[in-house]
């Protein structure tokens, strides 16, 4: 993994620019609203599969603005959003993955984690919050973390989303212009941009480290908000169609209530 090799600015798959990325995404929407669906369908009729879509970039790479991307093609009650910020007092108590396994997937569900336990290789490595004997412990942890989530039918979908330090001043800089955006900025963000250098080699260790066969990383070019949004939403819709699901069959007899239908010409009003 070499992220230096990677174009932030780069629209691989796109032909036409941010016109015609804009112009897919309506048939990219249609797929993904249906493919979301039929999970959600295979969970309510007792299916197992789920999927985890895990989110991780620096500051200002766009992991909220992504999820709203995502959020307008999806049926809401089959959808649930966690963001993970530095953990507690309460929660260092715990195993690292302690915090992150109440809001894991339930069968049928899709779960976006805004940041993850890749924190807890990354920024606590950078950060020297945690001592190098338990960041790479951790790496063996996620690893069979996830292991066990794919035995239970579990799609983990990882994506750094991939943001230049240039266009990273360039957003920092929009926040301070703009007093709706002062919630947003903390003095923290500036701290972690001078170590960026270590970040990225975190970043690409975490990933080399921990990159299954069934759970890949995938790097997003997001200096583009539309590629960006464009590329993610294209993703998940192929990797949900990938499932093969389908629509489950219903438990009744179809023909049976079909009759009791045409019959009943009372109105319940």
């Amino acid at each position: 993994m070499d992220l230096a090799a990677v174009d932030p600015r780069a629209t691989p798959g796109v032909k036409g620019g941010r016109k015609a990325a804009e112009a897919s995404r309506v048939q990219i929407d249609e797929c993904l609203a249906t493919a979301q669906e039929q999970l959600y369908a295979h969970g309510r009729t007792g299916g197992e599969k789920r999927v985890l879509i895990v989110l991780q970039g620096m500051d200002t790479s766009g992991k909220g603005g992504a999820i709203k991307g995502l959020a307008h093609a999806v049926d809401p009650s089959g959808v649930q959003v966690s963001a993970f910020g530095r953990p507690t007092a309460a929660e260092l108590k715990h195993d690292f993955l302690w915090r992150f396994r109440p809001a894991l997937p339930r069968p049928g569900h899709v779960a976006i984690f805004d940041r993850s336990y890749y924190e807890d290789v990354v920024a606590a490595r950078v950060r020297g919050v945690a001592e190098r004997r338990t960041w790479i412990r951790r790496y063996g942890s996620i690893n069979r973390f996830e292991e066990r989530l794919a035995a239970k039918g579990t799609l983990v979908i990882k994506c750094f989303l991939h943001i230049s330090p240039q266009e990273q001043r360039s957003r920092l800089l929009a926040r301070l212009d703009n007093p709706e955006k002062h919630w947003k900025f903390e003095a923290g963000d500036l701290d972690d941009r001078a170590l960026w250098g270590q970040y990225m080699t975190a970043y690409q260790d975490a990933m080399e480290r921990c990159a299954s066969a069934p759970s890949p990383w995938h790097v997003i070019p997001a200096d583009r908000k539309w590629y960006r949004d464009w590329a993610l939403a294209a993703l998940v819709s192929e990797q949900l169609e990938g499932l093969g699901l389908g629509w489950p069959g219903g438990n009744f007899d179809l023909k049976a209530m079909r009759r009791r239908l045409e019959k009943d010409q009372a109105d319940p009003a």
